[in-house]
C-alpha cells in the first residue's frame, strides 16, 4: 500500500518544477450546493492538468538505461501532454498512442511538446498497440495511472488540499483509471481518516464502480462519454485496491450533468474546465452526494484542456 512518506517524497521532488495550484472559494456555487465550497484548480497546472505530477515522479525513478531507450505511453490527451512535456525537459524521446478521435488540440499540444503521436482506434485499443510498439522498439512503458510512482505524484494534490484547508470535510474527485483519486485518498486518509473521499465517474465509463461491485478490476467493452479524460477502459490493479481501502463512495454522473456543471463553472467562477474537470462538481450539483449543510467541501477540477470546437458544441447543446 502507498505510504505517506512516498507521497511526501514526491512533493519534495516536484517542488519548484510544477505549480502549487490554488484552492479557490466559491460562495455562489456553495449556495447552490448548500456547502462551503472550494475548488482545487488543477486546470492551472503546467500542461493544463494534474498529470505532470505523477510523470515527473515516475521519470525521476527510472534508470539511465530506461531513459536512454525512450518512453512510450497511452492517453486520451492529458497524460499524453504531461509525458511529452516531462520527456522534453529531461531530454528523453517520447511516443504516445492516442485514440483516433482524440481531441485535436490535445494531439497538437502533445506534438508541440516534442512527442511522436500514434493515432489508433478507440480507448480499448490503445494498450495493445502501445505494447506492440514497445516490444518492437524496446521502449520504456509509462503507465498512465496504475503505477506507484504515478499515484504518489498525483497524491501531492491531496497534501496541498490538507495544507490549505486542514478543516476539510469532503473531497470529490473524478475517476478515470483511478490514479488521481488513489493518491489523493491515501494522502488525506492517512492523516485525517474522517474526511469523506468521493469518486465520480461518467455513466458511460464506470469501470471503477463496476470493479467495486465485482470485487475485482474489470475491463469495459467500450466507453462513451464527453469526459474523454475519464474514459479509461479498465480500473487498475493498484488503483482498485487503494480506492477500495480509502474511498468512501463512488457515484455516477451523466453527460448532461457534466455539461451543466461545466457551464456554471464558466459562468459563475470564470473557470474554463474540460468535461473531466467538471465531473466532480457535477456530482455535487446534481445531488448525487449527500453532505451535511455547510460542509467544507473540495471539488478537484482536474484539467482545462478543452478544444474550442468541443467547447462550442458543449455550450450549444446545454
Amino acid at each position: 500500500m502507498l505510504t505517506l512518506n512516498e507521497i511526501a517524497s514526491a512533493q519534495q521532488l516536484i517542488a519548484g518544477r510544477l505549480h502549487r495550484t490554488p484552492l479557490l472559494h466559491s460562495t455562489a456555487l456553495g449556495r447552490l450546493t448548500k456547502t462551503d465550497l472550494y475548488l482545487k484548480a488543477e486546470l492551472f497546472q503546467k500542461t493544463g492538468s494534474f498529470k505532470p505530477r505523477g510523470v515527473f515522479n515516475k521519470v525521476a525513478h527510472l534508470s539511465d538505461e530506461e531513459k536512454r531507450r525512450g518512453l512510450i505511453t497511452v492517453s486520451a490527451g492529458n497524460h499524453a501532454q504531461a509525458a511529452a512535456y516531462v520527456a522534453q525537459l529531461e531530454g528523453i524521446p517520447a511516443t504516445v498512442v492516442m485514440p483516433a478521435q482524440a481531441v485535436p488540440s490535445k494531439v497538437e499540444a502533445t506534438r508541440q511538446y516534442g512527442a511522436e503521436v500514434v493515432l489508433h482506434g478507440g480507448m480499448t485499443d490503445l494498450f495493445p498497440k502501445a505494447e506492440e510498439i514497445r516490444a518492437e522498439r524496446q521502449l520504456t512503458f509509462i503507465h498512465p495511472f496504475d503505477d506507484p510512482y504515478i499515484i504518489a505524484g498525483q497524491g501531492t494534490v491531496g497534501l496541498e488540499i490538507l495544507e490549505d484547508l486542514p478543516e476539510v470535510q469532503a473531497v470529490l474527485v473524478g475517476i478515470g483509471g483511478g490514479g488521481l483519486i488513489s493518491g489523493i485518498a491515501a494522502a488525506i486518509k492517512l492523516q485525517q481518516p474522517q474526511v469523506q473521499i468521493i469518486g465520480v465517474e461518467p455513466e458511460g465509463a464506470a469501470a471503477m464502480q463496476l470493479s467495486l461491485q465485482a470485487g475485482r478490476p474489470v475491463k469495459l467493452a467500450k466507453t462513451e462519454t464527453i469526459a474523454d479524460g475519464l474514459a479509461a477502459p479498465f480500473a487498475g490493479e493498484q488503483t482498485f485496491k487503494l480506492v477500495k481501502r480509502y474511498v468512501d463512495q463512488v457515484v455516477l454522473v451523466s453527460d448532461a450533468e457534466i455539461r451543466r456543471a461545466l457551464c456554471l463553472l464558466m459562468e459563475r467562477c470564470k473557470l474554463v474546465v474540460e468535461p473531466a474537470g467538471a465531473a466532480s462538481f457535477a456530482a455535487l450539483l446534481a445531488g448525487k452526494v449527500q453532505l451535511d449543510p455547510g460542509s467544507r467541501t473540495v471539488c478537484v477540477l482536474s484539467g482545462g484542456n478543452i478544444d474550442l470546437g468541443q467547447l462550442k458544441n458543449l455550450l450549444s447543446s446545454t
